[in-house]
């Protein structure tokens, strides 16, 4: 049998950063910001010119919602036709739709305006390479540079310093843009075909969804009505001010009480650009990342596509999850807490699932990114395969109570190089075994150290959390 791996540090050290580092451009998820005043057009402008320089002449642009986006999108727009570039405008469409549309079109590349589950006044811009992936941090760092350094007009002038024959694109040269009227359409088809071809159909399923006023108004509920549901749908239209507020994934409650009123057997809930899911059963027991990845990952085994039976994860990830994958026989690899590192690790074994537990989701056979509903008609489908109900397939694992604690400190660095601390995270996992874990994380933006600990018993949990806490403060 496979075992478990799960990563139990008690410091992810690389994350670490002093209060003097320069703010960089890029975050964990492309550049993110209040719009017309962190994220501005001219910002916008130069990723249109850099999109085009590092990825090539052809980029599919898509939005969320967001009132900002028209603005943006424009900026963006400008910038790629002013590097000599073309513009294919997919419009108001998940993320995941703008990656599969890069591949299924052979752009040269993606870049998406939204600022995923924040509110309605941040937006943001995210670039996708020629294969529909997430660009890596070298490749940032380069587009950064451009970007402080003027753009294509600022490269054009230090090449005339150099006394380099250089100059801007004209006439002929400028680039232009191009509406994609199916693009919705091709992302829709694209979900409905992943399980017509498993032969599964969702006729006499009744299925709930919320799309959080966001991206995935036109396309989770068509898909799921195209493949013979029955969906009851709130939160499709939006203003540009509503995205995510109150509803939507981070918010459940909207989608709970919709699943409690009309019978359904499952309910759906997207953030902003439908990039995630997560669901809630009749009780209303809420579905996670790690639960649905859960759910998914056994059927895989089952039919024998779980790629080295083996499943990724981040180390935020629940232990009720890697014991239950254990028991099945699978293998569990965690790793830094963010969806692009466990892409990273995915493409480098050859790993076909992983997943974090905020309902992010990577399914590599069907799509390059998180992709929201992708995960929502697998888990699905895996749901049909079983013969049994939502409720009763989630029981494959049990999450086990957790309890975070975030302790203020003055030096984060001093925290992750004491012996003291150090000394209390090796007696708590001592104590709790194989049944609970321990894990500590610096936060990339606060002097706060985030205290993390699992165990079979909340009050255990809960008990050891405020002793390796207490540590934690007064080294800090």
């Amino acid at each position: 049998m496979a075992s478990a791996r799960p990563v139990r540090y008690g410091f992810w050290k690389t994350t670490l950063s002093g209060g003097n580092d320069m703010a960089r451009l890029f975050g964990t998820d492309g550049v993110r910001g209040v719009a017309n005043v962190e994220l501005t057009n001219e910002i916008a402008y130069r990723l249109g010119q850099a999109a085009v320089r590092f990825l090539g002449k052809t980029i599919v642009v898509g939005k969320d919602t967001r009132l900002s986006g028209d603005m943006l999108e424009s900026a963006l727009v400008a910038g790629i036709a002013s590097a000599g570039g073309t513009a294919l405008i997919a419009g108001i469409v998940p993320t995941p739709a703008v990656a599969l549309l890069v591949r299924k079109l052979s752009a040269a590349g993606g870049a998406v305006i939204s600022a995923s589950h924040n509110p309605p006044q941040y937006n943001g811009i995210k670039l996708f390479d020629a294969q529909g992936f997430k660009l890596p941090d070298e490749v940032e760092d380069a587009i950064e540079a451009f970007i402080t350094g003027g753009g294509l007009e600022g490269a054009v002038e230090r090449a005339r310093e150099a006394g380099q024959e250089a100059a801007m694109p004209q006439g002929a040269d400028l680039g232009f843009s191009v509406d994609l009227n199916d693009a919705a359409e091709i992302y829709i088809q694209h979900a409905v075909d992943s399980i017509t071809a498993q032969g599964v159909s969702f006729a006499g399923m009744k299925v709930a969804v919320d799309a959080g006023h966001g991206a995935s108004a036109d396309t989770t509920a068509a898909a799921l009505a195209r493949l013979g549901a029955e969906v009851e749908v709130i939160n499709d239209d939006f203003d540009g001010t509503d995205i995510n507020v109150e509803c939507g994934s981070t918010h459940l409650g909207p989608i709970a009480e919709l699943v409690a009123s009309c019978g359904a057997e499952v309910g759906i809930a997207h953030d902003g650009d439908a990039d995630r899911v997560m669901m809630v059963t009749p009780s209303g027991r809420e579905i996670d990342g790690d639960i649905a990845e859960a759910v998914i990952a056994l059927d895989m085994k089952r039919r024998g596509v779980l790629a080295h039976d083996t499943v990724v994860s981040t180390v935020m990830c629940n232990l009720g999850f890697v014991h239950a994958m254990r028991d099945a026989g699978i293998t569990v690899v965690q790793t830094k807490v963010g969806d692009r590192y466990v892409l990273e690790e995915m493409r480098e074994h050859g790993y076909s699932i992983g997943g974090e537990q905020s309902g992010h989701t990577i399914l590599l056979e069907h799509n390059s990114t998180g992709d929201g509903l992708m995960t929502a008609v697998q888990f699905l489908a895996a749901v049909k395969r079983s013969g049994t109900t939502v409720e009763e397939a989630v029981r494959v694992m049990e999450k086990f109570p957790q309890e975070l604690l975030n302790v203020h400190v003055g030096d984060k660095h001093a925290v992750s190089e004491s012996a003291a601390v150090a000394a209390a995270v090796a007696a708590a996992e001592e104590e709790l075994g194989d049944a609970g874990r321990v894990l500590l994380r610096p936060s990339g933006t606060e002097p706060v150290v985030r205290v993390m600990v699992e165990a079979s018993d909340a009050a255990v949990a809960s008990r050891i959390a405020e002793q390796v806490a207490e540590v934690v403060r007064q080294a800090g």
